[in-house]
């Protein structure tokens, strides 16, 4: 039951006062979360930016260098290329590892027999660990006794190079990373499938919609805002690319350095040269290019109703 209170002259209900109470108890379940991302986010980000404005090494205290690893940066070539190669596999990865969840999603969507055997191998890959994905995908791509060159030579055909060849090992990782990540796309594409409106199929059915219509004019335009979402996660998942193509070359930079990632030729020059200043430095300079794409991206996939609430 609601009682109303009389405090200076003014009726203050009871329940209002109780809805008041309960909102400030929340607190204590965020300060947890505050301090932890304090610790190992806010914090670490804040010292590294400080880094960059230093001489620091692993070997000892460095002193203050200003904007000078900056300028070295944007003067390194090698930086450059590995950014290259960085944004070359974001562009070979995010284009497959978009169409082939979608495609992977329609056909258990639309009800092809053995589901639970479809979504289990569709998402399984996805489970396991980055080192168990290299060691599974190296043996295939072995050029001497790999599975992929033996059946090559079966059916008649030359043996491929494919962590060797600089043509080809780019396209090998991006392989590997689309048989392993795409169980995640694969996953949101099908929770969105299931959230369409039967009745939009219904009543294109009643209009005498066939299956390329309804896909092509209720599908796809539904799904929108999903593709929207795992291309602009997907980006920025490749653009970090580091764990495979490391493991995949024991470190080093695969054929005529063809596959260096900008990460490892960060992690290079600050744990292996020890130049920890001028990797933070050049840590941040990805940082702000990461930003950019994300922020161009969203600017050029902008729906008409987003541009037409900004006007």
């Amino acid at each position: 039951m609601t009682v109303n209170t009389v405090n200076n002259g003014n009726a203050v209900n009871t329940a209002d006062l109780r809805t008041v109470k309960r909102l400030g108890s929340g607190l204590p379940f965020v300060i947890p979360f505050l301090i932890v991302a304090f610790l190992f986010l806010i914090a670490p980000m804040i010292y590294g930016l400080w880094l960059s404005f230093t001489e620091q090494s692993l070997m000892g205290n460095g002193g203050w260098a200003g904007l000078a690893n900056y300028a070295e940066a944007l003067r390194d070539p090698t930086m450059w290329s590995t950014l290259g190669h960085t944004v070359a596999f974001t562009l070979m990865s995010t284009i497959p590892l978009v169409l082939v969840a979608l495609i992977m999603a329609l056909l258990v969507y639309i009800g092809i027999p053995g589901q639970w055997f479809w979504r289990l191998s569709f998402f399984a890959p996805y489970l396991l660990p980055v080192a168990v994905v290299v060691q599974i995908w190296t043996w295939l791509f072995n050029s001497d006794v790999g599975f992929i060159n033996y059946w090559l030579e079966q059916i008649g055909l030359d043996k491929v190079g494919w962590l060797t060849d600089v043509d080809v090992a780019m396209w090998s990782m991006v392989i590997l990373t689309v048989w392993w990540t795409v169980g995640f796309n694969f996953l949101l594409y099908l929770s969105s499938l299931q959230a369409i409106p039967d009745l939009l199929y219904e009543a294109a059915e009643v209009d005498g919609a066939g299956f390329w219509r309804k896909l092509f004019s209720i599908t796809l335009p539904q799904l929108r805002g999903t593709t929207v979402l795992v291309t602009t996660l997907q980006v920025i998942a490749s653009l970090k690319i580091f764990d495979q193509m490391f493991i995949a070359f024991n470190g080093g930079s695969g054929p005529e350095g063809s596959t260096r990632p900008i990460l490892q030729y960060i992690y290079d020059t600050g744990f292996t040269n020890y130049r920890m200043g001028y990797a933070s430095a050049m840590s941040y300079i990805f940082f702000i290019a990461i930003i950019a794409i994300t922020v161009a991206f969203r600017f050029l996939t902008r729906s008409r109703k987003e541009v037409n609430n900004e006007r």
